[in-house]
């Protein structure tokens, strides 16, 4: 859901997901789908891959959901979306969750992307 905001919100940035934990090759939740799309964003065809030391190599930055995930990274590309927003919250996972608990992470989702979207928009115009 993630990506999908941040590919609406910055079209002339390279946006993509991968998890530490991703079932490479699966398709989005159902519930993530479904959210997405009342909110006009299409993750339809997302499919998920494990991060490799390609991808962080290849990063500018590495945004991760918790604490944890930037902890296991060991980068220093890698902060929360949380932390660059500058709200330091950390998102909670919704899998196997009610598409409630998708709606609640989407709306979280979407405060932190529009915050880093403006920053990163703004990076852009100074440089």
């Amino acid at each position: 859901m993630a990506e999908g905001l941040l590919k609406k919100a910055l079209p002339f940035c390279n946006v993509s997901s991968a998890g530490i934990f991703a079932l490479s090759g699966t398709g989005a939740n159902a519930n993530a789908i479904a959210v997405a799309k009342e909110k006009g964003i299409d993750i339809s065809a997302h499919v998920a891959r494990q991060i490799t030391q390609q991808l962080i190599t290849d990063s500018d930055l590495i945004l991760c959901m918790t604490k944890g995930h930037t902890e296991m990274l060991k980068n220093e590309k890698a902060t929360t979306l949380g932390e660059y927003a500058g709200t330091n919250e950390e998102v909670v996972d919704p899998f196997g969750d009610d598409i409630e608990g998708y709606r609640r992470c989407f709306t979280q989702l979407e405060g932190l992307t529009e915050k880093i979207a403006d920053i990163i928009s703004n990076d852009n115009k100074t440089s």
